[in-house]
């Protein structure tokens, strides 16, 4: 990896953390993409995972008070289930094939959560928390991206942005944990050899991305950020799955 593109990574990281302190979403979905297209797919996936973990680690503390507990019990007991499933679909499969899942998971995600605007339907319903709940942990362990899903949900319930923004952080961290411990017991080769210092290096870019969220709260809204987020994503995702179409059909 060159020092220009641990830079970049580094930047898409206080970027995907100041959007994530804002919006609630945004790490995984800004940095699995690239993350992906540098240490290749299966450990791209992992890395992006245990970065997501941290992440929402660091948030938790700033938003406890506003996470929905009834939701986060049955979204998280299902996505465990689908992380479990998502990981050992993602040992088995070869890189290109990820590549290409990763790009258009993120690319359909986005796309739906973008249509099922403004069509709503009642939070106390179990089906519909249990199917998204599957969902997010199956495409967090395929893609390292598991918001779109629970977005999507956000958007059909009118959930409240600032309660989903919160329980969006125990949510992450679960099904982070989930995906990349499944796949390490699977196969412990898809760890890269990561040095200490690029962890401490990924904390801090972390924790001034955060700092620039806590500012960005009082000057935007989370609409505005989710928009930069989706036109970021969009062209990361599409990055990744036309690398991943080159190496299958070359």
């Amino acid at each position: 990896m060159t020092l220009a593109t641990a830079l970049l990574i580094l930047a898409l990281i206080v970027i995907g953390a100041s959007a994530q302190r804002v919006a609630g979403l945004g790490f995984a979905l800004l940095v699995a993409p690239f993350m992906t297209l540098v240490l290749g797919a299966h450990s791209g996936v992992v890395i992006v995972n245990l970065c997501g973990v941290i992440s929402s680690l660091l948030i938790l503390p700033r938003v406890w008070r506003l996470i929905d507990w009834s939701q986060f019990r049955w979204l998280g007991a299902s996505a465990v289930l689908g992380s479990v499933l998502g990981s050992w679909i993602a040992v088995g499969a070869s890189p290109a094939v990820l590549s290409v899942s990763v790009g258009a998971i993120v690319i359909l995600a986005l796309a739906s959560s973008l249509l099922l605007s403004g069509r709503a339907f009642s939070r106390e319903r179990l089906a519909p928390r249990v199917v998204t709940g599957v969902t997010a942990g199956l495409t967090n362990s395929l893609a390292g991206v598991g918001g779109p899903p629970v977005s999507a949900y956000a958007l059909l319930t009118n959930w409240s942005p600032a309660a989903f923004a919160a329980t969006l952080q125990p949510f992450f961290v679960l099904i982070g944990s989930m995906s990349a411990g499944t796949k390490l017991l699977m196969d412990p080769s898809v760890m890269p050899a990561v040095p200490a210092w690029a962890w401490l290096a990924v904390v801090a870019a972390i924790l001034v991305g955060i700092a620039i969220g806590e500012r960005l709260l009082k000057l935007v809204t989370p609409a505005q950020v989710r928009t930069v987020v989706i036109v970021i994503a969009f062209a990361g995702a599409l990055a990744t799955l036309i690398r991943g179409l080159v190496e299958l059909l070359g």
